[in-house]
């Protein structure tokens, strides 16, 4: 039977001409001088393809690009190709196993060399190679070849059928890096390359011209980038690190600094900011979801290097899953996502909110606290608090946590209520947090990363690339599991694994319904919402401020936020 293609979204509004920008503002390229953007989680590297943190996604991007990406709408758009492969134009083929990209005329690297489809089949390579940890590597899944027929021209070949062929080469997650400066560069040698992994040639408006890690990035116009009259801006200084609240009085209330990033703070204090009237908070919803993971392996120092938090030595009580339960039912979501976040957070049960279609409602009792249920699942599972300490425990065994996030008030305040409520149902919590620019960071030789997970539980944020969730869903594959021999990348924090779930991965690689797709992606949420392998508190909004002087901003929930960084521009006083 012949497969329907997907066009959801992502697809459905596939633009068939050049994308052109709109902000009625021309000129000569770097016009409106220096523009100023600060993050307070610093950027560690600037190869998206080794770290899964969003500030490295998002820096990287005003360097490298993809051949397509998403818009504010969530709607594919050509960037350098002409015009986005489907099945109606000739682009990706019947059978659904292949799609042709082919790269716009003139392309040149920052260097001045010409962009060519190798480069693009290089990507891939880079990736895939054997013995590398790639962060991105779902977005490869079942590419078995990519052909090359000449300069411009670039043919992927699937292993199955793929109704939503735009995982590779798509959105900030999946960009094209140049294959003379990364060729040195595959599987173990990949982090070794600190020059191209701090200095990336690319196709973006900016080049780098110094890269301080996990401190600040200094950018200068790309002055073979391939619309003669952008960026508007001649240097960008990208500053990291820090704390939110610094970040929003730099914009909202001293004006040193243009663009603020993912300013979590609580809603009134936002507020409050944005009365000073130099800055203007934005806020966009997408699929960011705050949410905390269980690692079902045990991260104990006792153990050697090489095996902590590795499927060799499971946990010894949170596989259990009556005491993921617990931890589970005892948290007061509502009261997190108020305090938090007011207005710019709502509730959630899933990993998987949006968009619409793919919500799940098979998890809405996660919205009611219920201390008394968790100390009864508790009781029921044998673990009692037999000597009066307010520690239960079961065969030897205590439940006694280490809880860690990255350093934010936000962050905290939720540490802290989630383990007071861990208190009353007998688990002991010791907070721990991280500067951000070190638990996002993509060194894997430290102990402190999100992906080593050297915790019992974890707290952040995370989302995908454009609306079709296919390649997100697929990140808690077994496979995925961040391991020594990726160089701890990965994006199945867990270490989870279900046959059930794999299976539900297959099937959606080639099932091309719209409706049977999202009934494939809500089983695989709520496989790890009900086996509370991942517990959600709150569905984030994507906000961050910028200065009324700063024209074209157009906040994105489903690519880089900096996505159309070169039509930004200085809007002049009359």
């Amino acid at each position: 039977m012949k497969l329907k293609t997907l066009l959801l979204g992502a697809a459905a509004s596939v633009a068939c001409a050049p994308f052109a920008y709109a902000d009625g503002h021309s000129g000569d390229r770097g016009r409106d001088g220096e523009l100023k953007i600060i993050y307070w989680q610093a950027p560690s590297i600037l190869n998206p393809y080794l770290s899964g943190g969003t500030k490295e996604l998002e820096s990287s991007s005003l360097v490298i690009e993809p051949l397509a990406r998403y818009d504010t709408e969530g709607a594919l758009v050509p960037w350098l190709v002409d015009e986005v492969p489907t099945v109606e134009n000739g682009g990706v083929s019947e059978d659904l196993t292949q799609i042709t990209w082919v790269l716009s005329d003139g392309l040149l690297w920052s260097d001045g060399t010409p962009v060519t489809s190798e480069d693009v089949k290089f990507s891939w390579e880079y990736c895939t190679a054997e013995g590398g940890g790639c962060a991105q590597a779902e977005k490869y899944n079942d590419v078995v070849s990519v052909d090359t027929p000449d300069a411009q021209t670039v043919v992927v070949t699937f292993g199955v059928p793929k109704p939503f062929p735009y995982g590779p080469f798509v959105g900030a997650q999946a960009p094209i890096i140049q294959k003379a400066q990364f060729a040195e560069c595959l599987g173990p040698k990949a982090p070794e390359c600190t020059e191209a992994n701090f200095g990336p040639i690319g196709t973006g408006p900016f080049t780098v011209t110094e890269f301080r890690p996990n401190d600040v990035i200094t950018f200068a116009a790309n002055e073979n980038y391939r619309d003669p009259s952008k960026p508007a801006f001649a240097t960008v200084t990208f500053k990291g690190g820090g704390d939110a609240a610094a970040a929003g009085r730099a914009v909202h209330e001293t004006g040193e600094y243009d663009y603020a990033w993912n300013l979590q703070l609580a809603p009134d204090v936002l507020t409050r900011m944005e009365e000073a009237g130099r800055g203007k908070n934005v806020v966009s919803f997408g699929t960011s979801v705050e949410r905390i993971h269980i690692n079902l392996t045990n991260p104990s120092p006792d153990l050697p290097e090489g095996e902590r938090a590795t499927i060799a030595h499971p946990h010894p009580f949170l596989t259990d899953k009556a005491v993921r339960q617990a931890m589970s039912m005892a948290i007061d979501v509502a009261l997190l996502t108020e305090i938090g976040y007011g207005d710019f957070g709502r509730l959630t049960c899933n990993v998987l909110p949006a968009p619409a279609i793919y919500a799940s409602t098979a998890n809405e009792s996660c919205k009611t606290q219920d201390i008394a249920g968790a100390n009864a699942v508790l009781d029921a599972a044998g673990w009692v608090d037999s000597n009066g300490d307010g520690i239960r425990e079961k065969d030897g065994i205590e439940l006694s946590v280490l809880y860690q996030t990255s350093t934010n008030a936000v962050r905290q305040d939720y540490q802290a209520l989630v383990k007071d409520w861990w208190s009353q149902i007998g688990i002991e919590t010791e907070l721990r947090n991280i500067d951000a620019s070190v638990f996002f960071g993509s060194d894997p030789g430290s102990p402190d990363t999100f992906q080593k997970f050297y915790a019992d539980v974890e707290m952040y944020t995370n989302n995908f690339d454009g609306t079709d969730p296919e390649s997100y869903m697929a990140g808690w594959a077994c496979d995925k599991r961040p391991r020594p021999e990726t160089q701890w990348q990965g994006t199945n924090m867990m270490r989870f694994c279900s046959e059930e779930y794999e299976a539900l991965i297959a099937e959606m690689a080639v099932t091309g319904e719209l409706e049977k797709r999202a009934e494939l992606a809500k089983a695989m949420n709520d496989i790890l919402m009900q086996e509370y392998v991942i517990i959600p508190l709150t569905h984030r909004g994507r906000n961050a401020a910028h200065a009324v002087t700063l024209g074209g901003v157009d906040l994105n929930v489903w690519d880089s936020e900096l996505w159309n960084i070169a039509d930004w521009y200085r809007i002049k006083s009359n």
